[in-house]
């Protein structure tokens, strides 16, 4: 369930992740969304796995915290990048 529990959390933090970081950004609302899960799945992966902040059973606030900051992760990494590629053309 731990997956799955992530693509959840990932759903619901891509939008608070871009109410947080209001912008244009191409792609609109899928890649929100996409990165939403993303940044969930990269968030519990850090937190479980290098941090060791402890296996993530279910649905809690701590949980939650970390795929709405690894949502963050995502979308800054994506908006530099994609800013990186236009200014370069």
């Amino acid at each position: 369930m731990g997956v799955l529990s992530w693509i959840l959390f990932g759903l619901v933090a891509g939008g608070i992740a871009k109410w947080i970081m209001p912008g244009k950004d191409p792609g609109g609302c899928l890649v929100t969304v996409l990165l939403g899960i993303g940044g969930a799945l990269i968030g519990g992966f850090l937190g479980t796995e290098l941090f060791d902040w402890g296996r993530v059973t279910g649905f809690d606030l701590r949980s939650f915290m970390i795929a709405i900051a690894g949502a963050i992760l995502l979308l800054t990494a994506y908006r530099l990048i994609i800013g990186w590629r236009h200014r370069t053309r």
